[in-house]
């Protein structure tokens, strides 16, 4: 009979315990980006990405959280940590490239579709108008994220999103009257 050391008897449950928390985690990532793939698509268009540029980014950001997560690092609001890791990568690559002009979206009747291209245009000049701190706070908001959590994504006070935000929409709501 031959002599294993003890702690050579258990690497294979420890490797595959290691392997289980490895398809657990992938499981975990892939949920998550099931679940926030369309809200940080969404918003990382709002911010002038191109949509090839959107969609690498995105990879990158979910690529970024398996690995934070792999390492044990900290898992509490795991939905800001997204939108800040996104938006972060996203003003890099805006630094490379001029962003995107905001296309009005085309309705199928022709009445219905000068109408809608005309207000879309209103508020795309609107929130274009808006300086680009508004406009990120903005769309963080439309894509369900608290104050606070916008505030961490965007590294200012909570009262500097909830400032950003009422001028946001009372420059929109002005506008709008017009």
């Amino acid at each position: 009979m031959r002599y294993v050391e003890p702690e050579m008897a258990a690497l294979p449950e420890l490797l595959e315990s290691r392997a289980d928390g490895a398809r657990t985690l992938e499981e975990e990532v892939t949920a998550l980006f099931d679940e926030y793939r369309g809200p940080l698509f969404r918003f990382l268009l709002s911010l002038g990405l191109e949509t090839a540029d959107v969609e690498e980014t995105i990879q990158e950001v979910f690529l970024a959280l398996f690995q934070h997560l792999r390492a044990g690092k900290r898992r509490d609001n795991l939905r800001a940590w997204l939108f800040q890791v996104g938006h972060n990568m996203a003003l890099k690559l805006r630094r490379r490239r001029p962003p995107m002009a905001l296309e009005p979206v085309v309705v199928h009747t022709p009445e219905m579709q000068a109408m809608e291209n005309q207000a879309r245009r209103r508020v795309a000049a609107m929130i274009e108008a808006l300086p680009e701190q508004d406009r990120a706070c903005l769309a963080l908001r439309a894509e369900g994220l608290r104050y606070r959590e916008i505030a961490e994504v965007m590294g200012i006070s909570l009262g500097g999103v909830a400032l950003s935000l009422e001028r946001s929409i009372a420059r929109l709501s002005k506008g709008n009257r017009r």
